[in-house]
């Protein structure tokens, strides 16, 4: 067995090496040669995927978080030649928000889980915004929820913790959105606080944003906050994305569907797997079951 495995040391809490250290050995005892590519730029993952001979590999390791899964998976998925090889990811990032969904946290559980050769397939949603076609594993968000991905950037030092305090920050700036959005041919007219689309049940650091969804079903489940909501309101919603329970508050609708399209009154930029990427309008739809991956 042989495995590209791409190490992003710069990723997170820069954990990608000590744990490429760890885990080499585990690989080695099992008999599996890597081939080890640490990542020197941003996108460096995504021409690895994208340009590497695939057909000499068993499987494509990632050791980061879910930016170096987006970027492996949208190298992948980008190919000329259209050939794919099963993902696996060992946790290194500071969210690891994908990970979470399939329970594999500790990077020695999900080393065993690759060597163990186990896989299933999965969905990858399809987006296209200013007429190129993207990727993604997690989410997409729109508003209030790509203002705080976009001040995260900014606020690195605070560790996760910085996603809370920013969401309090921008609830108390509350801004509103007019936008149609477009649900599987049902046209929305009106204005938001946020729109995130999750093909994943947790997003940031352990927030169980989308508690129904799951990531082989064909679905993305669209959380919609409209406009109206009181600041004090979405105060006391914010907790509960920990546990699941903001779906039973009256201001949140919770929609499972196949594709949707957003359209605002005002272009703006987008949080795609936690990275401010691209504008609306954009365009979604879901590969059911399109990605093998180590699980």
């Amino acid at each position: 067995m042989k495995y590209i495995t791409i190490v992003n040391p710069h990723g997170g809490k820069k954990l990608g090496l000590k744990i490429l250290y760890k885990i080499k050995p585990i690989f080695e005892k099992a008999n599996i040669e890597l081939l080890i590519i640490e990542t020197t730029f941003k996108g460096h993952a995504y021409e690895i995927a994208n340009q590497l001979n695939l057909t000499q590999y068993d499987g494509l390791i990632g050791i980061g978080g879910d930016g170096t899964l987006h970027e492996i998976a949208n190298g992948m998925f980008a190919r000329t030649d259209g050939i794919t090889i099963p993902i696996g990811m060992i946790p290194a990032g500071s969210g690891n928000s994908y990970m979470h969904d399939l329970k594999l946290i500790d990077p020695i559980k999900a080393t065993n889980t690759i060597i163990e050769g186990k896989t299933k397939k999965v969905d990858i949603i399809k987006f296209k915004v200013n007429h190129i076609t993207k990727y993604a594993m997690n989410l997409i968000g729109w508003g209030l929820v790509t203002d705080v991905g976009n001040m995260a950037e900014k606020f690195r030092w605070l560790g996760p913790s910085r996603y809370t305090i920013l969401s309090i920050f921008e609830v108390l700036r509350y801004k509103s959105r007019s936008a149609n959005l477009i649900i599987d041919g049902e046209k929305i007219k009106g204005d938001f606080t946020f729109i995130i689309a999750c093909n994943s049940i947790h997003v940031g650091k352990g927030m169980k944003m989308a508690p129904k969804a799951k990531l082989d079903d064909g679905l993305l489940d669209l959380i919609i906050i409209k406009s109206g909501a009181s600041r004090l309101r979405l105060l006391k919603v914010l907790p509960l994305l920990f546990t699941g329970e903001h779906i039973n508050e009256p201001e949140v609708e919770y929609i499972q569907a196949s594709n949707f399209s957003l359209l605002p009154q005002k272009d703006e930029i987008l949080n795609i797997d936690g990275e401010i990427l691209g504008k609306t309008p954009i365009e979604v739809n879901v590969l059911h079951k399109a990605l093998e991956i180590f699980s």
